[in-house]
């Protein structure tokens, strides 16, 4: 790395920018070469533009972003955070002649607390190397977004994210109790608590969960932690409908039960995991629902939600036996996103949220939206929560199946809003939806997020493009 900076071309302002922030960091820290910096220009969305950085840096301490945050201010730079980039949305995506501010090397868990129940870490830390941690002091930290072996906790928080088990125990954000963030002109600020509970002034915490980078970079995070749950056991539905599915997962939550976990993949996503991993799922089924209890009698929970399941017209209902059949179900679930990758190389992943009651329509109405544009389009779902995942499959090289795909992409959020619902449940607005933000919350609405932007960042260096 440090060869790679001392050949890379070097223009005048490059060389000032790069001369100043290795002032506060070392060397190693300070990337410019472009065949490296590119690597870091976007995340995982498609359709999302991005610039080429004019430098990377990736700071170990809470001084070093500072430092970065300084320098950018004095210089007038803008400043593009990052975690892992596994976002979908395009919020990490560089723009031109930024300083990516890489906070992967900042991966420290800081301090974990039985008796509080917080887990303190620095926004690099891998989602699933906390969870594994907290599980060895007879803890759990639920938030589990599907990538969670690679996002961090940093990106977590910045885009809101979700994941499986929200129908029961919430999002990223119900999690986050306090954070020390680093304010656009270097200014360190905490802001929330450590104790159980806590209203001293505006929740500032919360504004900051699900702000992508825009209002300032989290460096240290207070998280708030459950108790371990007994293992969970997992029933597999399959249904002649998804809109028969989509009545069982009402009568599921009509009925009173809290599952863990609430699932549903439609006739398209099963097929293509069955392609990508042979794991025999029943392609028969138009959708499949798959549901979990982590309660001390789990098999008694899903016998009584395997009957509403057989009431709203199940044609199989089948519970897992063990601890391990359980995980492989999960696993088919978990493997969606890729397998659906798998059918055409490309895909976009929408994430429109409906009221649960929406949910059957919403299903519906991507099936027109896919037979209308003739394109594979799979719908998976945290149906106990209403959150979709309709995925648009696409060849990228082929021109007028990418426009087909855009046009498919939109049509589903304005179903999404049409349907009482949110253009986005836990992936965030970054570059790709922010025509759909202005469209759900109003002029005013915008006008009053700018107001707060402007509030935090008076230049507006922070993550700029993105949300509005």
């Amino acid at each position: 790395m440090i060869m790679s900076r001392i050949e890379a071309p070097r223009d005048e302002t490059t060389g000032h920018l790069t001369d100043r922030l290795l002032a506060g960091l070392p060397a190693d820290a300070v990337l410019v070469d472009p065949d490296v910096t590119t690597s870091y220009a976007h995340d995982m969305a498609s359709f999302c533009p991005a610039g080429a950085p004019a430098v990377v840096v990736l700071p170990r301490t809470v001084e070093q972003v500072q430092h970065v945050l300084r320098t950018a201010t004095d210089l007038r730079v803008p400043v593009v955070p990052q975690g892992a980039r596994t976002g979908l949305s395009g919020g990490a995506n560089a723009t031109e002649g930024c300083i990516v501010l890489s906070l992967t090397r900042m991966d420290r868990i800081l301090e974990i607390s039985p008796v509080d129940r917080i887990a303190v870490v620095e926004p690099g830390v891998v989602n699933a190397v906390l969870s594994r941690a907290v599980e060895e002091h007879g803890l759990s930290y639920p938030p589990d977004p599907s990538s969670w072996e690679m996002c961090t906790i940093g990106g977590n928080i910045g885009t809101a994210s979700g994941g499986l088990c929200c129908v029961k125990y919430g999002v990223t954000a119900e999690y986050v109790l306090g954070l020390d963030v680093v304010l656009a002109d270097g200014r360190l600020m905490s802001t929330g608590r450590r104790t159980a509970k806590g209203v001293a002034g505006y929740d500032l915490t919360r504004l900051f969960v699900g702000s992508e980078g825009s209002l300032g970079v989290v460096v240290r995070a207070v998280l708030a932690l459950k108790p371990k749950p007994p293992r969970q056991l997992v029933l597999a539905a399959e249904f002649g409908s998804a809109a028969a599915a989509c009545d069982a997962v009402c009568k599921i939550m009509a009925g009173g039960h809290v599952p863990s976990l609430l699932e549903l993949m439609d006739r398209t996503t099963v097929k293509a995991v069955n392609d990508l991993t042979r794991m025999g799922l029943p392609e028969s089924t138009e959708a499949l629902l798959l549901a979990a209890f982590d309660t001390p009698d789990p098999a008694a929970d899903l016998a009584a939600l395997g009957g509403l399941c057989e009431e709203a017209g199940a044609t199989q209902v089948v519970p897992a036996d063990d601890a391990a059949e359980s995980e492989l179900l999960l696993q088919a679930r978990r493997t969606s996103l890729v397998a659906l990758e798998a059918v055409k190389g490309t895909t976009m992943i929408d994430d429109v949220c409906v009221p649960r009651s929406r949910l059957g329509d919403l299903i519906e109405g991507v099936e027109r939206i896919a037979e209308k544009h003739r394109l594979t389009i799979g719908v998976v779902a945290h149906a106990g929560d209403g959150n979709t995942h309709p995925t648009v499959c696409f060849d990228a090289q082929d021109p007028d199946e990418c426009r087909r795909a855009r046009e498919s992409f939109d049509e589903i959020m304005a179903l999404g809003l049409e349907l009482g619902g949110t253009i986005t449940g836990e992936h965030g607005v970054g570059v790709l939806k922010k025509e759909w933000l202005a469209r759900e919350i109003g002029p005013v609405g915008v006008e009053m997020q700018r107001a707060v932007k402007a509030a935090f960042d008076p230049l507006g260096l922070l993550n700029p493009g993105k949300l509005f």
